[in-house]
């Protein structure tokens, strides 16, 4: 299994690096790196995971979990946008 720089893991400080899983906890990571990484986490992110797969997560996470900053810049790079306003209203 590969691990996490620690260019990335700035952006994980709320998690236990150790206990995850590129593969299984790519949504978080991808999510976390997007709204809170710095240059060098966000070229890993783009060299780990397809463009696909990053915005698939800018689909899924609801406009609520996003800093606006930061949603605004990805939506436009990668021409994707949240599915839903909260974890509680329906898919657009």
């Amino acid at each position: 299994m590969a691990t996490v720089p620690s260019a990335v893991r700035a952006s994980l400080w709320s998690y236990d690096i150790a206990s995850l899983d590129l593969a299984r906890d790519k949504n978080r990571i991808i999510f976390n790196v997007l709204n809170y990484g710095a240059d060098e986490a966000v070229r890993w992110l783009f060299k780990t995971y397809s463009r696909t797969d990053i915005a698939n997560v800018i689909r899924r996470t609801p406009r609520s979990e996003w800093s606006k900053k930061s949603l605004n810049f990805w939506s436009l790079v990668l021409k994707a946008k949240p599915e839903r306003e909260s974890r509680l209203s329906a898919p657009a």
